[in-house]
């Protein structure tokens, strides 16, 4: 099943639906978090949920995202399949215990005979002016824990796909949602169906450059792409929508394919996935068809600004993109 036809509903809408669809179909499958219930959510994304399932099954929870994490693992363990909203990415800090040390690491300990399906929503990335303790991208910090599988969708489509093979799956998954792309839209079929994970996504055929993002990044790079068409420059975005597990064949191929690569993430450049990426590259035959280096363009490495066009500078635009991959493609020419 491909993104083509079909209605048109938001990325927020997708999501919920997911959700709704899986509710529907297991009675083992809740949802907890703080203000998801009458309010619906810091965003919106559970509004009118608890009209249809009640509060026993869209519950509400206390202040303590440890708490209610160290809860839902236990949920897990016991057979329920828990899906947690963080109300923001950055308070999973707060939950790093029961998501690192206790739900990653049980199947593993247990000799396979404990399952932790266990789903933790998140809304990340800056954008929306709220300063740098509600604004982070902390996607790296979950790729470096084995047990936990990292899911970044870019559109509307990805995400309903994508969260109800999250449901369904057996492990820990951190499922990343940006908050600038809740209100994007995209054909999104009405019944359910899954995307599975470590399939990247070839988002635009190109020869010149490939432009490897995820979440809002893919979004803005083939924006650039469109831009760098203009000029003459064909490149091709790839979109790994899973970033654990990894298709890192598809992007290897690309690589081969193009002969340059340009990572994008919104996270800081220390640290982040491209790290990952970028070895992922040059470690397999790909480096032999390198025209020039593998190129990261990053967040930079402060915290999230509070100011508009500070907060703004602080992360890559579709401008930063188009320049970078322009500088790359005409590198070594």
């Amino acid at each position: 099943m491909t993104e083509t036809g079909g209605r048109e509903v938001t990325f927020l809408e997708a999501v919920r639906e997911a959700m709704v669809q899986e509710m529907r179909r297991d009675p083992t499958v809740f949802l907890m978090g703080e203000d998801i219930g009458i309010y619906g959510g810091a965003f919106g994304v559970s509004k009118g949920m608890l009209d249809e399932f009640g509060p026993e099954r869209v519950r509400e929870t206390p202040i303590s995202e440890a708490g209610f994490t160290g809860v839902a693992t236990g949920a897990a363990l016991m057979g329920m399949r828990p899906i947690v909203e963080i109300m923001f990415l950055d308070f999973i800090t707060l939950a790093m215990d029961a998501l690192v040390n206790q739900a990653a690491k049980m199947r593993f300990m247990f000799g396979g005979n404990a399952s932790i399906p266990l789903v933790c929503r998140a809304p990340s990335g800056s954008g929306t002016g709220a300063a740098a303790q509600h604004s982070q991208s902390l996607e790296a910090w979950f790729i470096n824990a084995p047990g936990i599988k990292v899911v970044a969708p870019s559109s509307a489509y990805d995400a309903k796909g994508l969260l109800t093979t999250a449901i369904r799956d057996n492990n820990p998954v951190l499922f990343i949602e940006h908050k600038l792309l809740y209100r994007t839209k995209g054909a999104v079929p009405e019944n359910s169906y899954t995307i599975p994970f470590g399939k990247a996504e070839v988002r635009r055929q190109g020869k010149d450059i490939t432009i490897i993002a995820y979440s809002i990044m893919a979004q803005r790079a083939l924006e650039a792409a469109t831009r760098l068409a203009e000029e003459g420059i064909e490149a091709e975005v790839v979109d790994p929508r899973t970033l654990k597990p990894l298709d890192v064949e598809t992007i290897v191929g690309s690589v081969a394919k193009t002969g340059r690569a340009l990572i994008v993430h919104e996270a800081p450049v220390t640290g982040g996935f491209g790290g990952e990426l970028t070895s992922a590259i040059v470690e397999s035959h790909a480096f032999d068809y390198l025209d020039a280096p593998v190129r990261r363009l990053g967040g930079r490495n402060i915290p999230i600004p509070y100011n508009r066009t500070l907060e703004r500078a602080s992360v890559p635009q579709v401008e930063d993109i188009v320049e970078t991959a322009r500088a790359l493609a005409r590198e070594g020419k």
